[in-house]
């Protein structure tokens, strides 16, 4: 499955894997992909530098990138004690209430939120990449447009391409008018933070609009037949989150959440400002349910609803409730049936696509059989 864009990076598949979990994204390289390590949750540089040492031991020398989450403008002298008091308390008595309908512990003392907002914000992304570009990267992704000038210069300065995520082709001529290398074309059905436009609609609008840079079609693609669909309709590759949150090596830390994801289908999946304040496709639970009840506050917008639901979700995630347990998924969850390897996971993608390619060969009249 090879591309311009596969070839320029030197991996064997046109297939990016984003993902939170080191142990994955160096095993997406190894197996021929792309791996690309999801920044958001470092809010401590060492953390991160750890964690790139582990790949770098591990990814057997083959290219690797990585995701971070920066706003294009910078807000100055805004700290997060700021906007923590910007939250009303009417909010904040939902959240308890809440919690305490379904029997949620607390934390245990002295044990600390394991996600914050924080990471969405610009210094702790910039922190991030003074750590990044002491390694050997080879891609900068940015999950909320085009990164900085400045940044997207440091990063051509060190011959590592930039991406950016795009919901719309509207977006997609913004990033190429940033300068950036790649544009991500993430359609409804992704994961996480989302637009309105389908990816069969999206991504040849995003090809036209941004010809000639190479576009990775993204959101609802879990199948080798899907890539084959995403490059004829004229993307240069695929972009994969949600298929890789079952796989045996990511350490989901949760056992019932695993199993929720395995036993979901298609349709158990919402747009919901719930975590973040913005719409991020996830499981419908019913902490989402909460969220959008017409009796309730409402969300807040973002970063305020991420601030205010931080130890929330944490509390959650920590004690399993599993009535309130979700995480970021697209519609792909109903393809993620069974617990595989990454290796697996590439195995059956490239073997679908080149059955689907020889199809469509078929179809064409150009069968070499």
């Amino acid at each position: 499955m090879q591309t311009e864009l596969s070839k320029k990076l030197g991996v064997e598949h046109a297939l990016f894997g984003f993902t939170p979990f080191p142990a994955v994204a160096a095993a997406i390289s190894r197996a021929g992909g792309f791996g690309v390590l999801g920044a958001v949750r470092y809010t401590a540089p060492d953390d991160l530098k750890r964690d790139l040492d582990w790949i770098e031991a591990h990814v057997d020398g083959m290219p690797y990138g990585l995701d971070v989450v920066m706003p294009a403008k910078k807000v100055e002298g805004v700290t997060e004690a700021d906007v923590e008091a910007m939250i009303p308390e009417g909010h904040r008595q939902y959240v308890k209430d809440t919690l305490a309908k379904y029997g949620v512990p607390e934390l245990a003392e002295g044990e600390a939120s394991g996600w914050r907002i924080t990471g969405w914000m610009e210094q702790v992304a910039r922190n991030q990449l003074d750590v990044a570009f002491d390694y050997p990267i080879k891609l900068l992704a940015n999950a909320l447009g085009s990164p900085p000038a400045d940044v997207i210069e440091r990063a051509h300065d060190r011959n590592v391409l930039v991406a950016a995520l795009a919901g719309s082709a509207r977006h997609a001529r913004k990033h190429a008018e940033a300068g950036i290398d790649i544009v991500v074309a993430q359609g409804y059905e992704a994961g996480g933070h989302t637009g309105d436009i389908a990816s069969m609609v999206l991504t040849p609008e995003v090809v036209e609009a941004v010809d000639p840079l190479p576009v990775l079609a993204a959101g609802g693609i879990g199948s080798g037949q899907q890539m084959a669909a995403a490059l004829t309709l004229g993307a240069q590759g695929v972009w994969l989150g949600s298929i890789w949150l079952t796989v045996t090596e990511a350490d989901m830390h949760s056992r019932a959440l695993t199993r929720k994801l395995l036993a979901a289908g298609s349709g158990d999946t919402v747009r919901s400002r719930a975590l973040t304040g913005k719409p991020a496709r996830q499981l419908r639970t019913e902490w989402t349910d909460a969220w959008d009840d017409p009796n309730g506050p409402g969300t807040l917008p973002m970063p305020l609803q991420g601030l205010l639901v931080a130890d929330a979700v944490s509390r959650i995630q920590r004690h399993e409730v599993e009535p309130l347990l979700g995480t970021p998924v697209g519609q792909i969850v109903g393809r993620m049936n069974s617990e595989r390897s990454v290796q697996e996971v590439v195995d059956d993608l490239t073997r679908d696509f080149e059955k689907a390619v020889d199809r469509l060969n078929r179809i064409a009249g150009r069968s070499h059989e």
